[in-house]
């Protein structure tokens, strides 16, 4: 499971950030990758990629702002390009009218896809659990912007116990079918007598990732609970140390706050994006330092950058 972003910067590209984008890379776990947000350009970064764009099976957008939707239609024409590739039917997640925003681009455009589309809009008022699969849960929670914008939190369920198939050998059992039935939790009895009790040989369930991204937005409490044990926390920093107020009345945070809020939620990584083209190099190192004086596992992330998690 890696988070690889896409684009880090805000409100418009720069020479060092492209605007919001990032995906979750679950190719080792469902084999396939998330997309959260679609700024202008994204499809453009992810030609600098290993991405194969038909893995992107589920799509989340945090807020309509430009700056995460615009790269959207261009995103989903080159999609449906792929012609020697197999073509994947994907899901929309966002705020009303992204199906709107959707749709009427690719109908302006004359675009024509080869693939189906599946919107999920939510309001205030539908927000909680929007997606459960076999393997992952998804909820959302309204965030503090200047307009309609949500976070996300992604978990993962608890992955069963391993086993230990070099006991079970050293055991006396053979391998084939019986070992399938410990696997599934069945103890079974081999011919001299021995029982094999499954228990035993199979490791306690390993706990889920918890992965929160958030949209843009002012400090508040939504955040600290969407990230509340968080392996790992993304959180906008568009302003810097002492800009508190600058943040407030456009609706964004400082990396300060972000620090608060992973300190708050009890998270085990903060990783900081959306900063603004204002902050050069030698800002950026100091915009870690400053963050960190407060929450210590602090990173201020790169375009193309990929954490594992």
């Amino acid at each position: 499971m890696e988070i690889q972003f896409l684009g880090t910067g805000a409100g418009q590209p720069s020479k060092a950030r492209n605007v919001s984008s990032l995906v979750l890379k679950l190719l080792d776990e469902i084999n396939q990758i998330w997309m959260f947000d679609c700024g202008e350009g994204t499809q453009r970064q992810i030609l600098e990629t290993t991405i194969k764009p038909r893995k992107i099976r589920n799509i989340f957008i945090t807020h309509l702002h430009g700056d995460h939707v615009f790269g959207l239609p261009g995103f989903l024409s080159s999609r449906a390009f792929q012609a020697s590739e197999e073509q994947t039917d994907l899901d929309i997640y966002g705020p009303v009218g992204i199906k709107t925003l959707v749709l009427s681009s690719l109908r302006a455009s004359g675009a024509r896809l080869p693939y189906q589309i599946t919107f999920h809009e939510f309001t205030e008022k539908n927000l909680g659990k929007i997606l459960e699969t076999d393997h992952f849960m998804v909820y959302a929670e309204k965030l503090d912007h200047s307009i309609f914008c949500v976070g996300y939190r992604v978990i993962q369920k608890d992955l069963e116990g391993s086993l230990d198939a070099e006991a079970l050998k050293a055991a006396g059992l053979p391998f084939g079918p019986l070992f399938g039935k410990v696997k599934n939790g069945q103890d079974v009895v081999l011919e001299d007598g021995t029982k094999i009790i499954a228990k035993d040989y199979i490791s306690e369930p390993k706990k889920g990732k918890v992965i929160t991204i958030l949209g843009d937005t002012r400090l508040c409490d939504a955040s600290i609970r969407l990230g509340l044990g968080a392996d790992v926390l993304v959180h906008e920093a568009t302003y810097g140390k002492g800009d508190e107020k600058l943040a407030r009345n456009h609706g964004h945070s400082t990396n300060m706050q972000a620090a608060q809020v992973a300190k708050q939620a009890s998270a085990k990584r903060l990783l900081l994006n959306h900063v603004s083209a204002r902050f050069l190099a030698k800002d950026i190192s100091k915009m870690r330092r400053d963050a960190q004086d407060i929450f210590e596992n602090t990173h201020v992330v790169r375009d193309l950058e990929e954490i594992k998690l």
